[in-house]
């Protein structure tokens, strides 16, 4: 009994390792696959509106810049011009900051892995992870030295330091508000920061509980692998890329070319993003593959003509490369011209081919 008992118990521990096993090869497999900025976006609030993301070494990469924690501030500020040159760096909310953040914070472009700055109706907050390696430690002592008021306890663990609006222009100039507080995560290897002390500690208390809406979700997933972008839902998509910012005129043109154009459903989901090989990626979310597959036509059209509300013409800027309709999304690759921005000029209104 004794003999058959212990063999039982053996298969149940052996089947137990193998379930473990099949769990932790699964996580392993849905990470390896997971874009770095699903990763990003995973940890925004559920209340995000608007998402702006940069993949720091990425861009590095990108320019060829060969930065540590030990660069100056005048080497950070070289490899943003060289970065803002291939319109790489108009979504984030710290180049301002950068050259101060690198010599009194312990962070800086020059070291951050990637930047996602959220923003809604209640509040802001910046997320950057670290690379694995990071000492956060270091970083809090940077903190503690600049003046910021250390937690009571947990210092590492998610709960704020306190520095307030009064601190930062003693710090240095040119600090964006959003450094206000500041949270660091170890086990994430993340640094958040805020102008908001509430909605920053109710940012990390939630950190990865929320989802994104469905449209904004879709968007970010036909995203890819950007260097930068910018993310929308829906309503704030068909606010801040309407032709109703436009003059009388450019709404009038804008009116007749959707007319001549043809059907146009109203956004889900907005991204814009700036791909690894220099193009440029939109993606559009709709409410279902019907109105993807109408606006996959009309969108096209739109982009490929007269720009009323930016002047010119499209064309002046980038060629359409190609326009599809998957599912509920709708992406079209743009080619910029060289020297455009298409980016940092499109990400914001008035847009035609994203009106609603």
């Amino acid at each position: 009994m004794r003999t058959r008992l212990t063999v039982v118990v053996a298969g149940v521990v052996v089947a137990a390792l193998v379930v473990v096993a099949a769990v932790v090869a699964v996580s392993w497999w849905r990470g390896r696959d997971e874009t770095q900025l699903q990763e990003a976006t995973a940890y925004a609030p559920a209340d995000a509106q608007r998402l702006s993301w940069t993949d720091w070494a990425g861009v590095r990469t990108a320019v060829k810049a060969d930065l540590d924690a030990s660069s100056s501030a005048g080497d950070v500020e070289t490899f943003l011009d060289q970065g803002f040159d291939r319109d790489l760096t108009s979504t984030s909310a710290l180049v301002q900051s950068a050259g101060v953040l690198q010599e009194h914070f312990g962070f800086s472009p020059a070291t951050v892995q990637w930047e996602l700055f959220s923003q809604s109706e209640q509040g802001a907050v910046v997320i950057l992870r670290m690379p694995d390696g990071a000492d956060l430690g270091t970083i809090a002592a940077h903190l503690e030295q600049s003046g910021f008021a250390k937690p009571a306890t947990d210092a590492l663990g998610g709960q704020v330091w306190s520095g307030g609006g009064e601190l930062l222009p003693s710090i240095g100039a040119d600090l964006t508000p959003e450094l206000q507080y500041v949270a660091l995560d170890a086990d994430r290897h993340l640094v958040l920061t805020s102008d908001n002390e509430a909605y920053l500690q109710s940012t990390v208390d939630t950190l990865g509980d929320g989802s994104l809406p469905a449209g904004m979700q879709d968007v970010v997933d036909a995203s890819g692998e950007p260097l930068s972008a910018a993310v929308y839902d829906g309503p704030y998509a068909c606010k801040a890329l309407a032709m109703g910012q436009a003059d009388r005129s450019d709404q009038a043109e804008a009116d007749q070319l959707v007319a001549e154009a043809g059907e146009v459903s109203p956004l889900t989901g907005f991204a814009m993003s700036a791909q690894p090989g220099g193009d440029v990626r939109v993606a559009l979310g709709f409410e279902n593959a019907d109105q993807a597959r109408t606006n996959a036509d009309t969108r096209s059209v739109l982009a490929s003509g007269p720009a009323p509300g930016q002047g010119g013409e499209f064309s002046d800027r980038f060629t359409v490369a190609s326009a599809a309709a998957d599912g509920d999304v709708v992406t079209l690759d743009l080619k910029p011209v060289p020297g455009s921005y298409v980016l940092s000029d499109l990400s914001t209104g008035p847009v035609l081919f994203a009106t609603c």
